[in-house]
């Protein structure tokens, strides 16, 4: 854990840690800090906080000092410059025909630079309106260019509900809002009830995202089909906060309206379906022997006629004749018969010769 001291800047509701570097501070004190853009006055929001270390950006500053009224006195000084500083650049702009609408101007703490924020549906070139603004003020000019978020929040203002915008008031940063949020929480979609005073949806509506986002899904749209304890009828409003569903309900021609916990009010459908359901699993319970039987007899008859067709394709092939060998075919068969199966298997033996008897001479001889 480090000790920090959180601080905020004049034109800003984002907290900033400092170390206090030896020095006792008190809530509301003026004191000057070092930024990125120099020395800066500051006002102490807590003296003394315990943050855990990831929570600080390293290397952490310290305090330089606290405020004196000299430094009040310097910034009484750069706030009565700044009316003038306005109209000079809002004379400047119109000079250059530029697209462009000024809102704040702000002097750094030691007067090196004063700072023009404006905003623009596009790019500027303004550079030769830089070069106008050096001439006459001899400082450092910066301009900003800025969304229209970030134009309420350095101008601030009253929002619908009466307070001062959240933007300007207690948000440190902008949070992401969708229409979504809106439908979560069954607001009117009218952007002028949900929009706030730069145009866009209100930051607001993030808030309560969350618990909305959960609650929506176990209640009924509006408008639905429900069932109650006192028969069926339709949603009229829903109260997410209390979890009430006012239902309206016919009875003899007249139409009831009747407030339920929302536990206790089921959608239509699901009703229906739920008594549908169990009949049809009981119907599927009774059936199911009979199913099984079913399903075994057509196996087991399955397995009989293919035992019976391969019976048959055995005892037809046994009976079926040899095929009488094609002449052509006959003398290969019996040249290939006469071969030896292998090249290297031995041929057979020729056949011996026995003596004829005395006197008689072979036929070669006789033809001779």
């Amino acid at each position: 854990m480090a000790q920090v001291v959180v601080v905020k800047f004049r034109k800003g509701c984002k907290p900033y840690y400092f170390g206090a570097g030896g020095l006792t501070l008190e809530k509301d004190q003026g004191v000057i800090v070092e930024t990125a853009r120099g020395l800066e006055y500051a006002v102490v929001v807590d003296p003394l906080r315990e943050v855990a270390d990831d929570a600080v950006v390293q290397p952490l500053k310290n305090v330089i000092r606290a405020a004196t009224p000299g430094d009040e006195a310097v910034l009484a000084e750069h706030d009565a410059r700044r009316p003038e500083a306005m109209k000079i650049c809002k004379e400047k702009i119109v000079a250059r025909n530029l697209p462009m609408k000024l809102i704040d101007c702000e002097f750094t703490f030691d007067g090196s630079k004063v700072v023009f924020t404006f905003t623009s549906e596009g790019r500027v070139d303004f550079r030769e309106l830089v070069r106008d603004l050096a001439s006459v003020f001899h400082l450092r000019i910066e301009l900003r260019q800025v969304g229209i978020r970030d134009e309420a929040k350095i101008l601030g203002g009253i929002a619908p509900c009466g307070r001062e915008v959240c933007c300007a008031g207690c948000m440190p940063d902008f949070k992401k809002v969708s229409i979504k949020m809106a439908k979560n929480q069954g607001l009117s979609l009218n952007p002028g009830k949900i929009s706030g005073l730069c145009g866009r949806l209100m930051c607001c509506l993030a808030y309560e995202d969350e618990y909305y986002a959960s609650v929506c899904k176990q209640v009924p749209k509006l408008g639905a089909s429900v069932s109650t304890p006192e028969g069926r009828g339709s949603v009229v409003s829903v109260n997410m906060l209390k979890m009430e569903v006012r239902v309206k309900i016919e009875r003899d021609g007249v139409f009831v309206y009747r407030d339920f916990p929302a536990d206790q009010v089921h959608r239509g459908e699901a009703a229906d379906r739920a008594p549908a359901g169990q009949e049809r699993v009981e119907q599927e319970t009774e059936d199911a022997p009979a199913a099984a039987q079913s399903a075994q007899r057509p196996a087991r008859e399955s397995a009989d006629e293919h035992r019976e067709k391969r019976r048959q394709g055995r005892d037809g092939r046994e009976a079926q004749p040899a095929r009488p060998p094609h002449a052509k075919g006959a003398g290969r068969t019996q040249r290939d018969a006469s071969r030896p199966a292998h090249r290297n298997a031995a041929s057979p033996a020729p056949a011996k010769k026995e003596p004829s008897p005395a006197g008689e001479t072979p036929s070669s001889e006789k033809n001779s």
